[in-house]
């Protein structure tokens, strides 16, 4: 057992608030136009007019906008802002450097903007959670490490020498999210701001869940657990229920989450044996989750009244709810039976949203109810108004999930449904049509969520203007003291706590674990993906056109992943084999079906049907919902840049022939104006000069390739 020395000199230092309100504000700015970003792209799928006719106000482009702003903006500066005031208060040290303070936060609010100006331009490296290109990546990179080395030097400078639980969760997030991101933003830049993936296909699609799975668990819930633990003790005023319960919780949990990656993927090309790892460990995720909101609600035991009259517990008690009931539903979702109905549904976006708003959004504003005041030595402008906020944004919450989740089981069952005969029973174009009213009230529901926080943003002004700010809290401490050995024995995690370094790689090594087995498999055991002969790399053209697909965000309402059921098979036609995609970076299997499958809509339809339903969907399929790509007939292709784009895709080990690239824009030039042939051939109207450079064109090309490589049997249907 250990003790501390008796001789300690008292310190005075102060703790700085100021890089707190910074982050604050910024917190409630990006929620705002996060939340208002997402009610606009809500609202695009019942009423497709609000794309506006430009390139950049599209779903396609604003959607990663919106989740972009509300994970990295939103709650990237929520979890800082709680980070920098408990951090402080629980090593009792002022932060290792305020000039890294400034630059943490000046860096992130750049790359922030960087975002919400390239994403619309369409700049996007066309994987969810991981749009944004290379400069923004390595921006990333260089500012997460300067938060790390002032987090860190904090710790190491601290006057306090046990490491609180929440701190815990700190590191954890530090480490995790720097692996994550770096390994999954390995990509060759062919331009400022283009580049493609280093993976492709299956080995892209794992490493990219492996990133987008723990990014919500490293980003979004580690580092809110973090503050679950500081701040529901502190507005309670009572110690955490359990200290051993958040021992188990925390390295259960950052052992177990890491793993569970796969569970995206269930019933693709991806190797069974990922996929079941994938589920097994998704299952197991529940005892530590639970546990850890079981520890945040019975801190309250006792306490429930001050719960009725407290509006900060109110937002925290649903919000730790919200995360029970989200980590309840992951594991269920991650069973193949139940996959089989969720995935690529609305589903996924209510469970999803149940974290998002109710676990995220509900403890951000509760700290912000909490900090502004303590921090502006003021009251809270008004309780009612805060009342109102909780009332209005939960009623936000339940007519956004209520209508997705019977959004979700509509499409599967209408997607699912067959005839007495054998054949299906809805074209792909029914559902989305029957799903209308649902889709309203979820943009409702989005609203009122917004509103809530809307009324909020005018309560923290009104007690902002009534307090006087108090940048520089002052305080004391004893000086770290020197532990001193008496006989007796200690617990093991005693000795870890203290250890800030030993303890961060200790979380390196109980989380790289689950990624190292998971990936060495599949990147060098050749059976993992066998690879098809008649797979051929794209033509210049095609690789041009796929590009246009990925600016334009086709991913976000279309798949390219036919899973092996009978309704997938009868609709789209063979189901998708891992050698498939060998070529592709980045992979495409997208997440969510507003649109239908286009794995193999290659040779489904004819060039004349693609080029008018790009102009004009409704007038090839009515009731149809997607926007109009009018200047993709007037855009010109940019040829200069395709021999950079072969040699790129050749360093990646994509068989182009040697020298390839001094005649590939040729070649584009040949296979471009083929179609153009054909196109007028077929007397379509034409919108506007049609040519072998006009972007439709190669869109048309990549399209037309699509599922093409192996022989499959028609769809039924």
């Amino acid at each position: 057992m250990t003790t501390l020395s008796a001789s300690q000199s008292i310190e005075k230092f102060s703790y700085d608030n100021k890089i707190v309100k910074w982050f604050a504000f910024a917190t409630i700015l990006w929620g705002i136009v996060g939340m208002t970003v997402g009610l606009w792209i809500a609202l695009d799928l019942v009423f497709p007019q609000l794309n506006l006719g430009y390139s950049f106000t599209t779903f396609g482009r604003t959607r990663p906008l919106h989740t972009n702003a509300v994970i990295f903006a939103f709650v990237g500066n929520g979890l800082f802002m709680g980070v920098y005031y408990s951090l402080q208060r629980l090593c009792k040290a002022r932060m290792f450097s305020d000039f890294l303070s400034k630059i943490h936060f000046w860096g992130w609010q750049l790359i922030i903007v960087a975002a919400a100006v390239s994403l619309p331009l369409g700049l996007s490296t066309g994987k969810e959670y991981a749009e944004l290109e290379w400069p923004i990546d390595i921006a990333i990179a260089l500012v997460w490490v300067i938060f790390g080395i002032n987090m860190f030097g904090t710790i190491l400078k601290r006057r306090e020498r046990h490491l609180y639980v929440a701190i815990w969760f700190y590191i954890a997030t530090f480490i995790t999210v720097a692996l994550l991101h770096i390994v999954n933003s390995f990509e060759i830049p062919v331009t400022f701001m283009k580049s493609y993936s280093w993976y492709a296909g299956v080995q892209d699609a794992l490493v990219q869940w492996w990133y987008g799975h723990n990014a919500v668990a490293f980003f979004l819930t580690t580092p809110y657990l973090g503050l679950m633990y500081y701040f529901i003790p502190k507005v309670a005023n009572r110690p955490v229920y359990s200290y051993r319960l958040s021992i188990i919780h925390f390295w259960a949990l950052i052992f177990l989450y890491i793993w569970a990656g796969p569970h995206h993927l269930l019933y693709t090309a991806l190797p069974d044996w990922a996929q079941s790892l994938g589920t097994v460990f998704s299952i197991m995720l529940i005892a530590p989750s639970w546990g850890g909101m079981i520890n945040g609600l019975l801190t309250l035991r006792g306490a429930w009244d001050k719960v009725r009259e407290d509006v900060v517990l109110k937002f925290m008690v649903v919000a730790v709810t919200a995360y029970g009931m989200a980590t309840f539903e992951g594991p269920m979702l991650a069973l193949k039976s139940v996959n089989a109905i969720s995935h690529y549904t609305d589903w996924t976006i209510a469970h999803v949203h149940i974290g998002a708003l109710g676990w995220n959004g509900f403890l951000t504003f509760g700290v912000l109810y909490w900090l502004i005041p303590k921090m502006f030595r003021t009251q809270l402008y008004s309780r009612k108004l805060a009342n109102a906020h909780f009332w209005i944004g939960t009623m936000g919450i339940l007519f956004y999930a209520v209508p997705m989740y019977w959004a979700g089981f509509t499409q599967s069952l209408m997607w699912k449904e067959f005839n007495p005969d054998g054949t299906l029973a809805n074209k792909f174009l029914d559902t989305v049509t029957h799903l209308a009213p649902m889709y309203a009230l979820r943009a409702f529901g989005g609203l009122l969520y917004l509103t809530g926080a809307i009324i909020m943003t005018y309560n923290i002004i009104k007690t902002v203007k009534s307090g006087s700010f108090l940048a520089n809290e002052e305080a004391e401490a004893p000086a770290l003291a020197k532990v001193v050995a008496i006989h007796g024995k200690e617990h093991w995690h005693r000795w870890i706590e203290r250890r800030p370094v030993q303890f961060l790689v200790l979380s390196l090594v109980m989380v790289a674990i689950g990624g190292i087995v998971e990936f060495v498999p599949t990147f060098l055991v050749q059976s993992n993906i066998p690879t098809i002969a008649s797979v051929k790399p794209y033509t210049p053209l095609e690789l041009e056109g796929r590009d246009i697909y990925i600016r334009e965000g086709c991913y976000t309402c279309h798949s390219q992943m036919i899973r092996p059921f009978r309704s997938e098979t009868a609709r789209y036609g063979e189901y998708s084999k891992a050698g498939e995609f060998v070529y592709d970076h980045p992979f495409q299997w997208g997440s969510k079906r507003t649109g239908p499958d286009l794995a193999r809509i290659g040779g489904k339809y004819g060039d004349v049907w693609h080029y008018n339903h790009m102009f004009d969907p409704t007038s090839m399929s009515p009731g149809s919902i997607m926007p109009s790509y009018v200047w993709l007939f007037d855009n010109k292709i940019n040829f200069e840049t395709t021999p950079k784009k072969i040699r790129a895709m050749q360093t990646l080990g994509v068989p182009y022939p040697a020298g390839y690239d001094k005649i590939c824009v040729a070649d584009a030039r040949k296979q471009a104006e083929g179609i153009v042939a054909g196109l007028k051939t077929a007397k379509v109207q034409e919108v506007g000069p049609l040519s072998a450079d006009n972007e439709i064109v190669a869109l048309i090309a990549y399209l037309q390739r699509m599922g093409t490589d192996i022989k499959t049997k028609a769809p039924t249907k």
